[in-house]
């Protein structure tokens, strides 16, 4: 065997020494690219149904929340036409009622006076 031949050959169990150290990162970085895939997938198998959940509850509150603004807006009006039958009555009784009111005032005035006089 010659200088050169031992060169190559000692080159060449360097070159498989190479390869075998880089192998063996190579093969545990698979590993781990393994289990990220399987992690995934367990993740995506949990998480669908609770995103089919969470659009039903989402679907179940939009039509809830259809029916309180019914609501409100049944009170809103309620409300409007009491404030206007209030207003109705107000202007009704109140008017003739200050006139009593100012009526019976002036009567007892009167008959206070008048019974003043008598008395006096």
């Amino acid at each position: 065997m010659s200088l050169g031949d031992v060169a190559g050959l000692i080159a060449a169990i360097a070159f498989v020494a190479l390869v075998g150290f880089l192998a063996l990162p190579l093969f545990r970085l698979s590993q781990v690219f393994d289990e990220a895939r399987t992690t995934v997938k367990e993740i995506t198998d949990h998480t669908v149904p609770v995103l089919d959940e969470t659009a039903t509850t989402v679907a179940t509150t939009n039509a809830q929340l259809v029916k309180v603004d019914a609501m409100t807006t049944s009170a809103a009006e309620i409300s409007q036409n009491l404030s206007a039958l209030t207003a109705l009555v107000s202007a009704t009784v109140g008017g003739p009622l200050i006139k009593v009111a100012a009526f019976s005032y002036g009567v007892r005035e009167a008959l206070g006076g008048l019974a003043a006089k008598v008395k006096g």
